[in-house]
């Protein structure tokens, strides 16, 4: 019967995507392995042809100018984050979580702002900078186990573990639990997916309860004797006399460990790729390694690790003279936005010397990305020591493979051919 109902489901979605493209001239499809590699096409169409584009699909309306997105990032008085507040499909509401394990990241003031109070200050610039010096020990590290630098997944040894072990390592997590934690990790971001299949949906709650039964113990050990880690800092925290629950400290536990992990992750991946493809733009930062920071925003822009944000009209309003109703469900395409040529000239081109950033890849207004700081330096400690390193850096595989995903993009694996300094 399975592929009876994939059939099926495949002939309302193409019946969808026709009516789509038959009303506005184009249609989006985020269901689509060639969508999945390259979703740049598509958004430029959507701009230039239907920039409010509606998905019956993605049961949304679809925004893809830079502009009008910006604006809704920055209201969240008439735009909120609760999937909650939008008309939800059977299917939308079937996949929500229980009322008290939203995260942060699902929640609208006064519950988002109380939250991200308590848990600021370990990601202040001041905080994350003092990293520095361990993440670049940490990265030397992973490039010294290295087999054979002539062949190697820069995914697997870089990419990949270098965010993890960071954000475990803030956690307090042990060196002998990272590789653990990097599984869940992985299926926790699933959920971010709004077309995740029920086999994915069922490894990422079972993931969620190992999570909880890891944290709960080490929850009551920091509150009666802290340690220098954000378990401490949040069991410890307070303002304005306020205090996490256990609860609450579980979810933004699993809230950080996704969005410590995979998101920089992506920006590794992604950043390198673009400046192989571009090996003039490598060879500018080799001639200048001044312009790495600048570098890191670029590729930020260019390939956004997170392509896709989620927002509810909380009443009647309208986007730059676009009318839109209360609870009307909103998808923001990030990553068409920073490809927007009324905002960015040549859009379309890397430019590591750009030193712009409008882009929208860490969001904006309140919900703006709390890791912001330590994923910049992240990007920019990888790109400094690749550099130092390695005289040559070249793809083994011209065309590596992305994920199949809408919100997080990443690659499957990079597989390089360096040559030692």
């Amino acid at each position: 019967m399975t592929w009876m109902r994939q059939a099926i489901r495949s002939l309302v979605v193409g019946s969808m995507l026709t009516r789509e493209r038959w009303q506005s001239g184009v249609a989006y499809n985020p269901l689509s392995a060639q969508t999945a590699q390259d979703p740049y096409p598509v958004y430029a169409a959507l701009r230039e042809r239907d920039p409010v584009h509606r998905s019956r699909l993605m049961n949304s309306w679809l925004f893809s100018r830079h502009t009008d997105i910006d604006l809704i990032l920055r209201d969240h008085q008439r735009f909120g984050n609760d999937p909650r507040k939008g008309n939800l499909s059977r299917r939308q509401r079937a996949n929500l979580p229980p009322d008290d394990e939203f995260t942060m990241l699902f929640l609208d003031p006064p519950d988002h702002k109380r939250l991200r109070a308590l848990v600021n200050k370990a990601f202040t610039p001041k905080a994350v900078n003092a990293l520095e010096p361990h993440i670049r020990s940490l990265l030397q590290g992973l490039l010294d186990d290295i087999d054979d630098p002539a062949g190697f997944d820069l995914m697997k040894a870089v990419a990949q573990p270098l965010p993890v072990i960071v954000i475990a390592e803030m956690l307090g997590i042990p060196a002998e639990d990272r590789a653990q934690f990097k599984v869940w990790s992985d299926q926790r971001a699933r959920t971010l997916e709004p077309v995740i299949d029920a086999q994915e949906r069922e490894a990422s709650e079972a993931a969620a309860r190992a999570l909880d039964a890891y944290f709960r113990p080490i929850i009551k050990e920091r509150r009666a004797a802290p340690k220098n880690d954000i378990v401490s800092a949040l069991a410890q925290a307070e303002e304005e006399g306020d205090r996490l629950t256990e609860r609450e400290m579980l979810n933004m536990l699993r809230l950080l460990l996704i969005a410590g992990n995979e998101t920089t992750t992506n920006l590794i991946g992604n950043g390198v790729l673009a400046l192989l493809r571009h090996p003039e733009q490598l060879q500018r930062l080799r001639d200048d390694p001044s312009l790495i920071p600048s570098a890191v925003d670029e590729l930020l822009r260019f390939d956004s690790p997170v392509q896709t944000d989620f927002r509810r009209a909380l009443t009647d309003c309208e986007v730059n003279g676009f009318p839109l109703k209360q609870r009307d469900n909103i998808v923001v395409l990030l990553g068409a936005a920073n490809r927007d040529p009324d905002v960015f000239e040549n859009a379309d081109a890397l430019d590591v010397a750009r030193g712009d950033r409008s882009h929208l890849s860490f969001g904006r207004g309140i919900h703006h990305c709390i890791g912001a700081p330590l994923a910049r330096l992240e990007g920019r400690v990888v790109l400094e020591v690749l550099l130092e390193r390695f005289s040559r850096i070249s793809l083994r595989d011209g065309q590596p493979r992305f994920r199949n995903s809408i919100v997080l993009r990443g690659l499957e694996s990079l597989p390089v051919r360096c040559v030692e300094a």
